[in-house]
């Protein structure tokens, strides 16, 4: 059997989930193989491509999605799926060229289609026109691919009845960010870890942090991240008078580890995160977090009062009370959040993630193609995605 997983592009953490399952996979003698569209445009600019594997292709490694035709990136991507063949194609949201490509060949060529996606329906702000169409074409999706069973309630009223939905794919290497020894927990450091762009809020958690500093002195939070609004969040924090916050810039992915393991607890204030990977490294480092309840992770990995505390992301005081609670906690308390998360993040690791796509595609090759109605295979071949990440750093 042959899968494919198709994808505008795949950067940062997909390229640890990409090789894992390869090998996971190949245990099961089934042959992996993976497509990404661009190697230029991604929001992610600074991971470029650079992959080697014969298994896994870039069509356009040196464009971005703006500097090629649509009708360009339709006939090379159906070409090279006609080349592979796949059984079954796993693919972006339909919103967007892989999806859109990836279900209209799996459609006519018989093959089964899994979408996967992390962004909650109510979450994507769409006319009815739009809602309707990119609705009736999930529809017909075979699976769907969804990163914990909270997005479940949303999506089922999206997809047919017999859609084989699973779990799991927003997963890091648990193991890059784990320890060997015991975390310890007597730092007095909280450490964040933020792209500084406007919908990751950190200038509400200066204000709120104003209020932890006089109470708490001896705490210190730490910034990490780079962005448009360094400097002015380096101003805002001077204007306030804040003595406690250190901004450290940009820090190699290799070094983050060491920061968490000399923080006692990792905070993010955003407004909104379709997940927020970060948080996964934070929990496999042992830490308690402290997050916005806006981060859709927030649902499947925070245990409030176990693991951390969640806030309201626009209410400084309430920030401020939550970050304070946990400052308050006695030591042991601060462990046995320490050990909450690893315990909760091990349930989100790569060996689940390679257990349950396993689990779907077994199921899948077993179930009868659903056909589809006419007006669903029409649009399906009319519509062929788009590539916009304008709006992914603001609301």
């Amino acid at each position: 059997m042959k899968v494919l997983i198709v994808h505008n592009d795949f950067r940062v953490y997909w390229k640890g989930r990409l090789l894992f399952l390869r090998k996971y996979l190949e245990k099961m003698d089934i042959d992996f193989y993976a497509i990404e569209l661009f190697g230029k445009g991604s929001p992610y600019s600074f991971d470029t491509y650079e992959n080697k594997e014969i298994w896994w292709t870039c069509l356009f490694p040196d464009k971005s999605y703006d500097e090629i035709p649509n009708t360009v990136i339709r006939k090379t991507f159906i070409q090279k799926l006609d080349e592979i063949n796949p059984d079954v194609i796993i693919g972006s949201s339909i919103v967007f060229f892989a999806g859109a490509l990836g279900i209209r060949w799996a459609k006519n060529n018989n093959k089964r289609f899994v979408m996967f996606d992390d962004a909650k329906p109510s979450q994507v702000k769409r006319s009815f026109l739009v809602r309707t169409i990119k609705n009736l074409i999930i529809r017909q999706v075979d699976g769907l691919w969804l990163p914990s069973d909270d997005y479940d309630e949303a999506y089922s009223k999206l997809v047919h009845k017999k859609t084989f939905i699973f779990h799991g794919y927003n997963c890091i290497d648990n193991e890059l960010f784990r320890f060997k020894k015991k975390k310890e927990m007597h730092f007095t450091t909280i450490t964040c870890v933020a792209r500084l762009v406007p919908i990751k809020n950190i200038d509400n958690l200066l204000k709120a942090w104003k209020i932890i500093e006089k109470k708490h002195p001896e705490y210190k939070l730490a910034i990490i991240g780079d962005g448009p609004e360094f400097v002015s969040l380096n101003e805002l924090t001077l204007n306030m008078g804040l003595k406690t916050i250190v901004f450290l810039g940009a820090i190699n992915n290799s070094d983050i580890p060491t920061y968490f393991y000399n923080s006692v607890a990792f905070v993010l204030p955003s407004l909104a995160e379709s997940w927020g990977l970060v948080v996964n490294e934070a929990m496999a480092a042992a830490l308690p977090i402290l997050i916005s309840n806006k981060i859709n992770a927030s649902y499947a990995l925070l245990e409030e009062g176990v693991n951390g505390y969640g806030f309201e992301p626009l209410e400084i005081q309430n920030i401020a009370n939550k970050i304070s609670s946990f400052i308050d906690l006695d030591l042991n308390d601060k462990i046995k959040m320490s050990d909450s998360s690893l315990k909760i993040i091990d349930k989100m690791s790569y060996e689940n993630m390679g257990d349950e796509l396993f689990n779907a595609v077994y199921n899948l090759s077993h179930k009868k193609l659903k056909k589809l109605p006419a007006l669903a295979l029409l649009l399906i071949n009319i519509w062929h995605g788009r590539y916009n990440t304008a709006g992914w750093n603001k609301l």
